[in-house]
């Protein structure tokens, strides 16, 4: 009994010495059972739909050769495998798809904006191997460089748009900062909601014949979270009226986008309640590595940090020299004046 009792006692004081690993295994676990629920959901949904077009599909097929007769199934096999496989890169054989062009300069912008932002709808895709290759190194290069551009531009925003407000109510009325913070960061979210996923879902709706409001909102949360899936891509349609000037636009409502939904995602991570909440799955830094990286310091030929940290007045009085009498003594290299 005694021997059960201290081997749980070991196993509870090793949990409680492992905390963070054993907070990082429940979260892959529930990472791993959302991901499963997710497979799970999607397959019970769209499978249905996906049988039931295959079944459409096939008797359309059987149809068209039976009105067909001497069309050959081989012949119709390689003309629909190649219709298909151009229509992959974006190139149509329907008549009302003659008057429309990947490559122009605007949607080529279009196109340099969702590699460079890994949005990446597939939609349009480079035909050569030259352009294939300029693909790779253009977003070898380009995509750390926006990076380091919305952090830039982000970082920049944050000071105006959050740490400032939340800090002039909480100096000014005296509000508490953390319950300033959170109400700052939901009405912004509110906002960002409001000007970058309804009014315009309401405008491609509009815009775009094709698509109902949901439609829209689902491109806008496709494009601005980066998933870009590519079943909604807009301004292909045949006949759109200024489709260059709406491409470009498009262009800016991404790259705007991106940025208000990373502030807003900045915001969100400044909480201090979520920051406590993450801090439970990350590893802590032992001893050994906090003194290895003091001394790194100490040996740095410039300052350290602890250099730059204010000294108290207590801090201050232990390397003062100790006096013995009402005057400390004055040594000095001149003549000791008698």
């Amino acid at each position: 009994m005694f021997q059960s009792l201290g081997c749980s006692n070991s196993c509870v004081l090793l949990m409680h010495r492992n905390r963070s690993s054993c907070y990082f295994a429940l979260l892959a676990l529930a990472y791993l059972l959302y991901l499963g629920f997710g497979a799970l959901v999607f397959s019970s949904v769209e499978l249905p739909y996906e049988d039931s077009l295959r079944r459409e599909l096939r008797q359309l097929k059987r149809r068209f050769l039976e009105e067909n007769a001497c069309l050959a199934p081989g012949s119709l096999e390689s003309f629909l495998e190649r219709v298909l496989d151009a229509n992959n890169y974006g190139v149509s054989v329907l008549n009302n798809s003659s008057g429309k062009w990947n490559w122009d300069f605007s949607s080529s912008l279009f196109f340099a904006a969702t590699v460079l932002t890994t949005t990446g709808y597939g939609h349009t895709v480079p035909l050569s191997d030259g352009g294939k290759a300029f693909c790779m190194i253009y977003s070898l290069i380009g995509i750390p460089f926006t990076l380091l551009f919305l952090t830039s531009l982000v970082q920049r925003i944050m000071v105006h748009v959050s740490r400032r407000p939340v800090q002039y109510i909480h100096t000014r009325w005296g509000y508490s900062r953390q319950s300033v913070a959170l109400v700052h960061a939901l009405l912004l979210g509110l906002l960002i909601t409001s000007c970058f996923f309804l009014i315009p879902a309401a405008i491609f709706s509009n815009l775009e014949r094709d698509w109902n409001f949901l439609e829209s909102i689902y491109f806008c949360f496709i494009s601005l979270s980066t998933i870009g899936l590519g079943d909604y891509v807009p301004g292909e349609v045949q006949q759109q009226r200024f489709r260059d000037l709406y491409k470009v636009g498009i262009t800016a409502y991404l790259m705007i986008g991106l940025t208000a939904v990373l502030v807003v995602l900045e915001t969100f991570c400044e909480l201090q309640k979520l920051k406590e909440f993450k801090r439970i799955f990350y590893l802590k830094k032992c001893k050994a590595e906090d003194e290895q990286n003091i001394l790194d310091h100490e040996q740095l030929p410039f300052p350290s940090v602890t250099d730059s940290v204010p000294v108290t007045r207590e801090q201050q009085k232990l390397h003062q020299p100790l006096a013995t009498g009402p005057a400390a003594y004055q040594f000095t290299e001149g003549p000791i004046n008698r």
